[in-house]
C-alpha cells in the first residue's frame, strides 16, 4: 500500500497533471495521417532525462511488473502455451487433431482433470483452435468424461466463432460415441443444436426424448429455453416455459430468460410488470439481479438509458451494476459510468468492484478519447482492489503509457513481457512502435517490428508506414534494408517518402548500384519511382561518370510520366559526350528523345547545352545543324548556347563566324551582346572581346550591356594591363547608368596594389584642369581611391576614413575588407587588428584570405608570436594554410 500511494502521489499523478482533454498532444488515435511527423513529448515533463525521472521510471515499471505478475494462473499459462505451440483453426480442417507433442506435454503436467478445470481452461484460453485440442485430449482421458456444462462452454465458444460445421462434426461424433461412458447424452445433443442455432433440430430431439420417456435436466432445459427466445421461436417457448415450472425447475434463470423474450418482442411494460410481479409475489429465488439485469440490458439496447436508470437505482445488484456500466461504456456515456462508479463507492453497503472485464471496458473507451487521468486514477483502483489484471488489461496499460508520455515505463515493461506473461495485442504494438518513432527511439520501435513478425504478428500499413518515416528521417541504411525487404515479403507497398529517402541515402552514401537495384524492385511491383529519387540516382550516376546508365534512367523518367529540369537533361547530355567514343551513345539517346516526342527548340537547345559544356562543340554544332533540317529556326537562346559552346572549347574563330551570321539575321540584343563579351573575356582575348563590346555599343546604341559584361572586360583588361582601355569601360558604364560593383571595385583596388601603373594611367586619362564639378565625379573619387591603394598619400590612414572612402565608390563585402586589411598590414599592423575585430561585429565571416593576410604581415614585421595565435586561430577554424603561408613559417 506504501508503494501505491507513493505512485498515485509522487509518480503518474504528477506525470500526468497537465495532461486533460486539452492536451495539444491528442494521441486518440493511433493511426492518424499526422502519425508521419516526429513530435516529442518531453516539453510536457521538464525533468523527463533527469536522474529523478529514471529513479521514478524504474519504480513505476517495477510496481506494475508485481501487479501483472499477479495475474491469471502460472498452472493455467503452462497450458495455454503448449496448447498454442501451433497451427489455427480453419472451416476446412478435421475436427480431432492429434498432435503427439502436444498430447505428450499436456500429459506430462499430470493433471487431475475434473469438470471445474476444463471449464477453466476453457475460459482463460483465447483462441478457438487451443480450446478444441484441449476439450479433445480431455475426453481421451481414461476415467474423465465431459459433463453437460464442459460441452455447453466448447459449443459456445464454437457457435462464437461462428464455426458451426465443427459443432455439427462434435455432435455427430458425440452421436456415434453414445454409450455408457457417455452420461447426459440427449442433453448434451439437445443443447449442442440449441446453442447452434438450431432450435428446431433441438425440439424434434426433446419430442423424441419425451416419447421414450427421457427427460431433460434443469440446465438443459434452460439452455433449450435461451435458445428458443434467441431464435424467436416464441409459441415454443410458452410450452417449454410450463415444463419447466411443472418439473420444479423454475429459477431467477427461468425468469431472466422470459424477461429477455418480452423484450425480444419489444414488451418492454409487459417485461416490467413480470418483472415486478416475479419480485412482490414471494418466490424464493437467490437473486433478482439476473432478471432485472435482462431488463436494463434490452432498456440500453433499445436507447431507454433512463428508465434503465431508474430500476438500477430501485433493484440493484452486482450483477445489475455489470450490466450497467457494460451499456453505458458501449454508448459511449463515460461521465455517466464514472459518476455511477462514485455513487456506488459512497454506499453504505458493500461497495461494488467491478470485474476486470467491466475495468478494461471503461479504462480502453476513456484511453481512447484521452481522458488520462481517469484512466490513471481506475488503474490504480484495481491495483488497491487486488483485482489480477489480465492481458487485455496489461494492454490496456502500456497503451496508456505512451500516451502519458512515459514510453519509457512501457519499454521496459515490455522488455519484461516474458517475465510477466505478457503477449501484446495489436493494438499496444502499435501504440509502442508509434510512440517511440514520436520520440525517437526508431531502433526500439524496429525491435519491436521484428519481434512481433516472429510472433507472427504482422503490424498494419499504417503503423509500419509511421516506422517507415522514422527510419527515414535517421538514414539507417541496413535497417532500412532490412525493413525494405520485409515489407516486400508482406506484399506491404510503402509510401513514396520512404522509397524516395532510401534511394537518397544510398546515393549519398556512393551506393548506387544498390540505389539502383530498389529502383528495379519498385518497377517490378509497378511502382513508379518519384521524380526526386530519378533525380538524385542519375545525378549520381552522371557524378560517377556512367552516362550509359543516367541515360537509360533518363529515358524511363520520361516514359513514367516524370518530367526532368533542364539540369537535369543537359547533365546527362554532358555524361554522354564525356564518355570515350560518345558519338553513338549521344545519336543513340537523341533518337530515343526523339522517338518520344515532337522536336522543338528547346528540345534541341538541351542537347546543344549539354555538349557544349563537355566541351564538344561538334557535337553541339551536329544538334544545331539537325535542326536546321528538320525545319525548325534556331531560337535566341539556341544561339546563344552554339556561341558558348564555341567560346567555352576555345573556339574563338568558329565563335566569331556564327556571331556575325546572327548579326545578319537578329538585331544586336544584350542576351548575344553579353555571352560574346564575357565568353571572350574568359578566354583570355582582351582585345577581341572589347572590340566585339564597341562595336555592340556603336551598332546598337539602345543596348545596355549587363553588369557581368562590364565586370569581366574589365577585370581582364585589367589582368592583360590595359589600363587606358579599363578608363574607357567605366566611362561607358557610367553612362548607362550601371552601379560600379563590388567585384569590379574590388578588382581595381586589387591591381592597384599590384601595379602603380594603374594609378598613372588613370591620372593621364583625367582632364587636366581640376574643377569643382570634376573633383565631385565618380571618376574622380574612384581616381583617388585608386590612389590611394597605390601608395602615393600619406602613410598613415585611419580605418574609418579609409572606409568610408570605400564605401562612397562601391559596397563593400569580405573581400573589399581582404583588400583594406592587405593595405594596412603593410606598415599599420596593429590597426589590421582592428579592423580584423569591426569585420566581425559587422557580421562578415572572415575567411582563409582573411587570416592568411594577418599571418603573413606580423611574420614580416617579426612579431612571429601573434602571427602564430592568427595561424592557429585560422587552423581552429578548419582552413589549411596555403604553400606560401607554409614557406613563410
Amino acid at each position: 500500500m506504501v508503494r501505491l500511494r507513493y505512485l498515485k502521489q509522487n509518480s503518474i499523478r504528477s506525470l500526468i497533471s497537465p495532461l486533460n482533454n486539452n492536451n495539444p498532444f491528442n494521441y486518440s488515435t493511433i493511426t492518424s495521417s499526422t502519425t508521419s511527423n516526429a513530435l516529442s513529448l518531453n516539453p510536457l515533463f521538464p525533468s523527463y532525462s533527469s536522474p529523478l525521472h529514471k529513479l521514478q521510471a524504474e519504480d513505476l515499471a517495477l510496481t506494475f511488473r508485481e501487479w501483472f505478475k499477479s495475474s491469471g494462473n502460472p498452472f493455467l499459462d503452462q497450458i495455454h502455451q503448449i496448447l498454442s505451440s501451433n497451427g489455427s483453426i480453419s472451416e476446412n480442417e478435421d475436427f480431432v487433431v492429434q498432435h503427439e507433442a502436444i498430447d505428450a506435454a499436456l500429459s506430462s503436467l499430470n493433471l487431475r482433470l475434473t469438470e471445474s478445470l476444463v471449464l477453466d481452461v476453457l475460459s482463460y484460453v483465447k483462441d478457438v483452435l487451443s480450446c478444441t485440442k484441449f476439450f479433445d485430449w480431455a475426453g481421451r482421458q481414461q476415467g474423465f468424461h465431459h459433463t453437460r456444462a464442459t460441452f455447453n462452454a466448447i459449443f459456445k465458444i464454437l457457435s462464437r466463432a461462428k464455426l458451426m460445421s465443427k459443432m455439427f462434426d462434435l455432435l455427430e461424433r458425440y452421436n456415434k460415441h453414445r454409450g455408457g461412458h457417455m452420461p447426459n447424452f440427449h442433453n448434451i445433443l439437445v443443447m449442442g443444436y440449441a446453442v447452434a442455432g438450431k432450435p428446431e433440430i433441438a425440439l424434434q430431439l426433446f419430442g423424441r426424448m419425451r416419447y421414450q420417456g427421457i427427460d431433460l435436466d434443469d440446465f438443459a432445459y434452460h439452455v433449450l429455453l435461451n435458445a428458443l427466445v434467441e431464435e424467436g421461436y416464441f409459441d415454443e417457448v410458452e410450452s417449454v416455459a410450463r415444463q419447466i415450472k411443472i418439473r420444479g425447475f423454475e429459477s431467477e434463470i427461468t425468469h431472466s430468460i422470459l424477461v429477455k423474450g418480452f423484450c425480444r418482442k419489444r414488451e418492454f411494460d409487459k417485461a416490467e410488470s413480470y418483472l415486478r410481479g416475479v419480485i412482490n409475489s414471494g418466490i424464493k429465488i437467490k437473486s433478482s439481479g439476473y432478471i432485472v439485469g435482462a431488463l436494463v440490458d434490452a432498456l440500453c439496447k433499445n436507447d431507454e438509458f433512463e428508465k434503465a436508470g431508474k430500476l438500477v437505482d430501485e433493484f440493484g445488484e452486482f450483477h445489475v451494476y455489470d450490466i450497467w456500466i457494460r451499456e453505458l461504456v458501449r454508448a459511449r456515456k463515460l461521465d455517466g459510468a464514472m459518476e455511477f462508479l462514485q455513487k456506488t463507492r459512497n454506499q453504505k453497503t458493500a461497495v461494488y468492484v467491478p470485474d476486470v472485464f467491466r475495468y478494461n471496458s471503461l479504462i480502453l473507451r476513456l484511453l481512447r478519447e484521452n481522458r488520462l487521468e481517469e484512466v490513471c486514477d481506475l488503474v490504480i483502483e484495481m491495483m488497491k482492489n487486488n483485482i489480477p489484471p489480465d492481458e487485455l488489461t496489461m494492454n490496456i496499460v502500456l497503451c496508456f503509457f505512451c500516451k502519458a508520455g512515459m514510453v519509457d515505463v512501457a519499454l521496459r515493461l515490455y522488455d519484461s513481457r516474458t517475465e510477466i506473461g505478457l503477449s501484446l495485442s495489436s493494438m499496444a504494438v502499435n501504440y509502442l512502435m508509434n510512440t517511440l518513432c514520436r520520440d525517437g527511439s526508431v531502433i526500439d520501435a524496429y525491435r519491436i517490428l521484428n519481434n512481433s513478425i516472429d510472433q507472427g504478428y504482422f503490424p498494419g500499413k499504417i503503423p509500419f508506414s509511421i516506422l517507415a518515416d522514422a527510419l527515414c528521417n535517421v538514414e539507417n541504411l541496413e535497417m532500412m534494408k532490412e525493413f525494405f525487404h520485409v515489407a516486400l515479403e508482406h506484399g506491404i507497398l510503402l509510401s513514396n517518402k520512404f522509397y524516395e529517402k532510401y534511394i537518397n541515402a544510398l546515393c549519398s552514401k556512393g551506393k548506387l548500384e544498390d540505389g539502383y537495384i530498389i529502383h528495379g524492385e519498385l518497377t517490378l511491383l509497378d511502382k513508379v519511382t518519384t521524380g526526386c529519387a530519378y533525380n538524385t540516382l542519375i545525378n549520381g550516376f552522371i557524378k560517377h561518370n556512367r552516362g550509359d546508365i543516367a541515360t537509360r534512367l533518363l529515358i524511363e523518367m520520361k516514359e513514367k510520366g516524370r518530367t526532368p529540369g533542364r539540369e537535369l537533361f543537359r547533365g546527362v547530355v554532358q555524361s554522354v559526350c564525356e564518355m570515350e567514343n560518345p558519338e553513338k551513345q549521344f545519336e543513340k539517346l537523341l533518337e530515343m528523345q526523339l522517338s518520344l516526342h515532337e522536336p522543338n527548340c528547346t528540345f534541341f537547345n538541351y542537347f546543344i547545352e549539354g555538349a557544349g559544356l563537355a566541351k564538344r562543340p561538334d557535337l553541339a554544332k551536329e544538334v544545331y545543324e539537325m535542326m536546321k533540317r528538320s525545319g525548325i529556326s534556331p531560337n535566341l537562346g539556341s544561339d546563344v548556347l552554339m556561341l558558348k559552346s564555341y567560346l567555352k572549347s576555345g573556339k574563338t574563330s568558329d565563335a566569331l563566324m556564327l556571331f556575325y551570321d546572327i548579326l545578319k539575321r537578329r538585331k544586336i540584343g544584350r542576351k548575344i551582346c553579353n555571352t560574346m563579351v564575357v565568353g571572350l573575356c574568359k578566354a583570355n582575348k582582351p582585345d577581341v572581346a572589347l572590340s566585339i563590346f564597341l562595336e555592340i555599343r556603336e551598332k546598337g546604341k539602345m543596348v545596355k550591356p549587363s553588369i557581368e559584361c562590364y565586370e569581366e572586360l574589365i577585370y581582364v583588361l585589367c589582368k592583360y594591363k590595359r589600363y587606358d582601355k579599363v578608363m574607357d569601360v567605366i566611362n561607358d558604364m557610367i553612362q548607362v547608368g550601371c552601379p560600379l560593383s563590388s567585384f569590379i571595385g574590388n578588382s581595381l583596388l586589387l591591381y592597384s596594389l599590384k601595379d602603380q601603373n594603374l594609378y598613372s594611367t588613370w591620372v593621364d586619362s583625367l582632364p587636366t584642369e581640376s574643377t569643382e564639378s570634376t573633383q565631385s565625379s565618380p571618376m574622380w573619387k574612384l581616381g583617388e581611391l585608386v590612389g590611394l591603394f597605390s601608395d602615393r598619400f600619406r602613410d598613415d590612414i585611419d580605418i574609418n576614413e579609409l572606409e568610408e572612402v570605400v564605401g562612397k565608390c562601391f559596397p563593400l563585402d569580405i573581400y573589399t575588407y581582404n583588400m583594406l586589411l592587405r593595405k594596412l598590414i603593410k606598415k599599420q599592423v596593429d590597426d589590421a587588428s582592428r579592423l580584423f575585430r569591426k569585420i566581425c561585429e559587422k557580421g562578415y565571416k572572415p575567411n582563409q584570405w582573411t587570416y592568411e593576410t594577418l599571418v603573413h604581415g606580423f611574420y614580416r614585421h617579426g612579431r612571429a608570436a601573434e602571427g602564430k595565435v592568427w595561424l592557429e586561430e585560422m587552423q581552429k577554424l578548419g582552413f589549411t594554410p596555403s604553400e606560401a603561408t607554409t614557406v613563410l613559417l
